[in-house]
């Protein structure tokens, strides 16, 4: 057998694992594919241009660099060194370790928008980030809140305030992204309503006051 024709079948097992047995293929693919990162990265270039075009973008990729490319490879490092088991890590006592670590990379990117003259919006922008994780972290020692749920209704609420009150319209996207946390029996609809409301308050309050 060639190398090829062996790779083709540890690819095919690799994929079947993205599914767990019994589970929502729709759930799965929401939960996967409307992760927290997804909601960071459209908040950054869709904010940023609203900002300042080209430039704004390219602000919005500092801090997203900060805010989603950072904490993914320390959370792709920890999967290879089987410190947690995917890259939504489930269990509260790792997602501990990731959202500390996560916080820091944040703050150190927000620190850096201001020393180098960012515009005050991005700073704002990725300050709500920064303060939702540090509201997410008092909760989770204790209960497992929703961080689907508190960055995608933060990051919808802040489009609204950039860019006006049809952006709300995208709430129902918020509530599908809920849905597949519970479906996927990740959280309780509990967690992912007040995960919600958290991250709606806190991200608004934090954008509309830094900015």
């Amino acid at each position: 057998m060639t190398g090829r024709q062996a790779a083709g079948p540890s690819r095919k097992r690799r994929a079947a694992t993205t599914t767990r047995p019994g589970e929502s293929r729709a759930a799965r693919l929401i939960t996967d594919g409307l992760d927290p990162k997804t909601w960071i990265i459209a908040d950054t270039l869709l904010i940023g241009w609203h900002t300042g075009r080209l430039a704004g973008i390219g602000w919005g990729l500092v801090g997203c660099l900060f805010a989603a490319g950072i904490p993914l490879a320390f959370i792709k490092y920890g999967i290879r060194r089987g410190r947690w088991a995917d890259r939504h890590v489930g269990q509260r006592r790792q997602r501990i370790i990731v959202m500390a670590f996560i916080i820091a990379s944040v703050a150190t990117g927000t620190a850096l928008l201001w020393a180098f003259g960012a515009p005050r919006t991005m700073i704002a922008l990725i300050a709500a980030m920064l303060s939702t994780l540090a509201a997410l972290l008092a909760v989770t020692p204790a209960w497992k809140i929703s961080v689907h749920a508190a960055v995608s209704s933060g990051s919808v609420a802040m489009l609204a305030l950039t860019y006006g009150p049809w952006a709300l319209l995208a709430y129902p996207v918020v509530a599908v992204v809920g849905w597949s946390r519970v479906e996927l029996k990740d959280h309780t609809l509990g967690q992912v309503l007040v995960g919600a409301a958290v991250g709606g308050a806190v991200a608004a309050g934090t954008f509309a006051l830094v900015r």
